[in-house]
């Protein structure tokens, strides 16, 4: 007997219905609370280091209707909004810019690094696991690097679509002008510009906390083709180079990092269980 008049069917129905209506809701309500517990963890974190905490982590996020993987690279998008940032931070308080990228646009990266060396007090940015080409450009920048001990930078040579600068102007030289066609040669007096413009970029955004000649020496190496270009500079490499690193990340960033997980949609390829603070007794 069903006294509301409502049959079960009808009622599995409008179940069915409201389901619908919610589930494109859902990833955007969990992304919503992920804002909520990044923000308060950043201002804990600026109130400990009386900083400005900016943020640029570059992490598979799962967001739209369906939760989507989407996979973000620094971009003008960036660079509008850190630059916004910088402006919008006190003059006289530390900036600390936390980044975790594998790199992007060098015209984006080029803004952002540039705001922040021209910001009157400290500049400390603080890198979790990586700051890859790009975020290796905007790190110099600063006053101070802050690393895990197994985070890594990584070179800055300019990349001409799929091939480094360094590579194109090498392979000309070896087999000779005369025998590379003219879309090569090109290709090449475009290689010798982009590094030459990196190199003065860098050159301009070290001299001052680094002498002169180190400043040279830093950004020759950086840029020349070393290394290939994914090649990890750990905080040893950093710190024979003579760059300003240190390890004293704040515990808070790690905590930071533990709300960019990747979107759970299968299971993930690496777990772990937490050793237990209290042994059962037998």
């Amino acid at each position: 007997m069903n006294p509301a008049g409502v049959s079960m069917g009808s009622l599995i129905w409008w179940l069915f219905f409201l389901y619908l209506l919610f589930l494109p809701l859902w990833p955007q309500m969990q992304y919503r609370q992920l804002q909520i517990a990044r923000a308060k963890i950043m201002e804990a974190l600026s109130r400990k280091r009386n900083s400005t905490v900016i943020t640029m982590i570059h992490r598979q996020e799962s967001i739209g209707l369906f939760g989507i993987p989407v996979y973000k690279f620094i971009s003008i998008e960036d660079s509008e909004e850190v630059l916004r940032a910088i402006r919008s931070a006190p003059k006289d308080k530390p900036i600390d810019l936390i980044i975790h990228t594998p790199g992007g646009l060098v015209l984006a990266a080029t803004q952002i690094a540039k705001a922040l060396r021209d910001h009157p007090a400290e500049t400390r940015v603080i890198v979790p696991h990586y700051a890859m080409s790009g975020g290796t450009l905007i790190a110099l920048a600063a006053d101070k690097i802050i690393m895990d001990p197994h985070a890594v930078l990584g070179p800055v040579d300019p990349q001409l679509g799929q091939y480094p600068a360094p590579s194109i102007v090498k392979a000309v030289e070896k087999k000779g002008p005369e025998k590379v066609d003219d879309q090569t040669l090109i290709l090449a007096d475009v290689a010798e510009k982009a590094i030459k413009q990196v190199q003065e970029l860098l050159y301009n955004l070290l001299k001052g906390r680094y002498s002169e000649e180190k400043a040279k020496e830093l950004s020759e190496i950086l840029t020349e083709g070393r290394w290939t270009h994914d090649y990890p500079i750990t905080y040893e490499h950093a710190k024979e180079l003579g760059l300003h690193v240190s390890t004293d990340i704040p515990k808070e960033v790690y905590a930071l990092m533990d709300l960019y997980k990747q979107p759970i949609k299968q299971r993930g390829t690496v777990e772990f269980m937490p050793y237990p603070s209290k042994q059962e007794s037998h």
